[in-house]
């Protein structure tokens, strides 16, 4: 706080954070300058400058109030992992403990790999697995009802060397599009950057509902979303909860957030209503991207945590509400030197910027050449519930590249030469009040699923629980593949001149169709990306072939960022996954149905039929309508029971099933699709039945009472 009592954002960012700044002022010269060359240039670390490292962030994580360490990690399970040391060692003739952390400590860890999903990398009887400390993403301490932890950003590999984790892979994409965006600089005569690094910006959708009506909800605390719920009366249809007033409890929640991570040195910038009622968002300022992967991490577990205080529960899952919009992520990626220069800023002429236009039209090769890899990395079982819905970009990937890159693209079709870039106008709002400016360019497609917005791309496909590092990793290596192969072509050339102004017609004439700056949610752009040979991938399990794919292979091991072994892998470890959330949907949709919502629909049936009876009995009096009432939720009590037994013949079908692709593919086709006929007639039944004795918080007790 400051000394007005307000708080102070510069004085408190990256407190908790051994961030540069203090590893400059703690860390002798010497050892500050080679763990420098270690973080800018990719050197080894040497043990003994490991040691020094490790104790001064153990001095310092004391200071804060640290008792423990962890290697914190990001395995396939979609969270993070964790195990807690004391610093303390053996007790001292005396009595006392000294407290310790060895460089060897900081280096290397040793979870138990078999317990993780690994895909059959690794079984019971080979357990042995590494986390290794990343020292380009800065340790921080973590202060929570546990106490402070000093938490070290680690990757986890397997004993044999198989990557088993999130961060392994992006680490490796990262340094295959840095060797490959160098090879490109450098042809254009850049001789001054020495790194080309992937720079991530997500923007992170969530819900917030009440704590005490979520813990009344059974499929929200098994499965992250509502399986059975009618519309309130009221939606998200007048648009007045976007960017509207942020509500006091709400604002509280938001503050605490902010505080929290500014304090790790995350730079959580924007906040605002979403779309949906009770939908939120949060976004930071750019990062590189190992770093903006790990600060998205502590973002989500953030807002959990510090929701449950506010006695508030936030929901990540894609879809926790039928019927509003659902949840992403936005994955603003861009590439940029460490000198300062974004290889994705076409300055004020793009059609003069030859450096530009090559860098865009690889990318336009790359998505266009990779386009079933890309939609695949977004793939998640909540996706299916968003994705291709009028709220999310469809399931088809296209590339939105707005008028003025669109007209410069056109240029080179036609006449293979562009001679001239569209420029932004006055913008003219009929006030004289009002200040005069110039209007942007291009416009913004939010239909789009790639799209170029002034300076980067806007991937805006991912999942808003699922992590960053598989998108990048994917867009990484696709980009750093497209690089290589024009660097290929020009390194060869005799007149280099002429050789890009070739390289860029030739890509922007083969690769135009992937190129769509309509409307995204039409019927006409299904039909119109069909003719085009576009891929329109529905779901995740027909997403998962992508991954392993001889083209896939060939890719990702040609730039050393996935073995086959570990793609196989990863497909065995999704279709499992799938299988998985849709098996616990289904029991948990079986169970509520059985206990609370069939059971709650006998008794108000029962005490209805006594009320006509009585009623009747007493006066003679007309109760057709009373009847009617009690005919319909019968009819669709046994509606429910009828669905419910096909739910549970299904289920245990399916689970009889060897683990694989066609036990997802039925879980997908038969249980899901028992699931939202059971689904139907009790969403119905919630509509007839007295509120009183509905076993749970309906939609409008969730979205609209926070």
């Amino acid at each position: 706080m400051s000394e007005t009592g307000y708080l102070n954002v510069a004085e408190i960012f990256g407190e908790n954070v051994f961030n540069d700044a203090v590893m400059q002022e703690r860390l002798p010269k010497k050892v500050y300058k080679k763990l420098k060359e270690v973080i800018q240039e990719g050197r080894e670390l040497d043990l003994e400058t490991a040691d020094v490292v490790a104790h001064e962030m153990k001095e310092w994580a004391i200071e804060k109030g640290a008792t423990h360490y962890t290697h914190w990690f990001q395995p396939l399970t979609g969270v993070t992992a964790e195990k807690h040391d004391s610093f303390i060692t053996a007790p001292m003739e005396n009595g006392k403990v000294l407290m310790s952390f060895s460089g060897k400590e900081l280096i290397k860890g040793e979870p138990d790999a078999s317990s993780f999903p690994s895909g059959g990398l690794r079984a019971t009887f080979e357990a042995r697995g590494y986390t290794a400390w990343d020292c380009t993403s800065p340790a921080f301490v973590r202060q929570d009802a546990a106490g402070a932890t000093l938490c070290i950003p680690t990757a986890f590999c397997s004993y044999t060397g198989e990557a088993l984790d999130q961060k392994t892979p992006l680490l490796r994409s990262m340094e295959a599009i840095n060797e490959q965006a160098l090879r490109l600089v450098r042809l254009f005569g850049n001789t001054t950057s020495k790194r080309v690094t992937p720079s991530v910006g997500p923007e992170q959708e969530y819900f917030i509902v009440d704590r005490q009506k979520y813990l009344q909800r059974k499929d929200l605390i098994f499965t992250g979303r509502t399986l059975f719920g009618a519309m309130p009366p009221k939606g998200q249809e007048m648009d007045d909860h976007y960017f509207g007033a942020i509500r006091e409890r709400i604002a509280a929640f938001m503050k605490d957030v902010n505080e929290e991570l500014w304090k790790l040195g995350v730079s959580a910038k924007t906040q605002h209503n979403e779309v949906a009622p009770a939908q939120h968002e949060l976004a930071p300022i750019y990062a590189q991207a190992n770093i903006a992967v790990d600060h998205n991490q502590l973002v989500m577990e953030t807002l959990k945590k510090v929701a449950g205080r506010h006695g508030l529960q936030c929901l990540l899952h894609e879809k926790p509400f039928a019927g509003v919009n659902g949840s992403g992520k936005h994955n603003n990626w861009s590439i940029t030197t460490d000198d300062g220069i974004n290889l994705l800023e076409p300055g004020k002429t793009p059609h003069e910027n030859v450096q530009f236009l090559l860098v865009l039209t690889c990318i336009l090769k790359a998505v266009d050449k990779h386009a079933d890899l890309l939609r695949e990395s977004a793939a998640d079982v909540g996706n299916d519930h968003r994705l291709g819905a009028n709220e999310a970009p469809p399931a088809i990937v296209s590339v939105y590249l707005g008028e003025q890159l669109q007209d410069v693209l056109s240029q080179l079709i036609s006449t293979g030469e562009a001679t001239h870039s569209l420029a932004g106008q006055k913008l003219e709002t009929g006030v004289k009040t009002l200040p005069d400016f110039m209007k942007d360019a291009t416009d913004r497609n939010r239909t789009s699923p790639f799209a170029f917005t002034g300076n980067k791309f806007e991937f805006r496909m991912v999942g808003s629980q699922d992590s960053i590092a598989q998108p990048n990793v994917v867009l990484n290596t696709i980009v750093a593949e497209a690089f290589a192969e024009a660097c290929d072509v020009l390194e060869k050339a005799d007149d280099f001149d002429m050789a890009v102004h070739d390289l860029i017609k030739e890509y922007a004439t083969e690769h135009q169709g992937i190129v769509f700056n309509g409307n995204g949610y039409s019927d006409e752009w299904v039909a119109e990306a069909e003719r085009r040979g576009l891929p329109n991938i529905r779901s995740m399990v027909d997403a998962i072939p992508a991954l392993n794919t001889e083209k896939s292979v060939k890719l990702f091991e040609k730039f050393k960022v996935f073995t086959k072994a570990e793609l196989d892998s990863r497909v065995e470890i999704e279709y499992e996954t799938y299988s998985k959330e849709i098996n616990i949907e289904a029991r948990a949709a079986i169970d509520i149905a059985t206990k609370q919502i069939i059971p709650a629909v006998i008794k108000y049936t029962t005490v209805l039929a006594e009320s006509i009876t009585s009623v009747k009995a007493a006066c003679g009096a007309d109760v057709s309508a009373q009847t009617e009432i009690l005919t319909q939720v019968s009819s669709l009590l046994a509606d429910s029971k009828k669905a419910l037994a096909k739910l549970q013949e299904v289920t245990e079908k399916a689970a009889e099933m060897e683990e694989g692709r066609d036990q997802a593919v039925y879980y997908r086709d038969e249980v899901k699709t028992a699931m939202d006929e059971l689904r139907a007639p009790i969403d119905k039944l919630e509509m007839l039945v007295d509120k009183s004795m509905w076993p749970m918080p309906s939609y409008g007790d969730l979205l609209f009472e926070v």
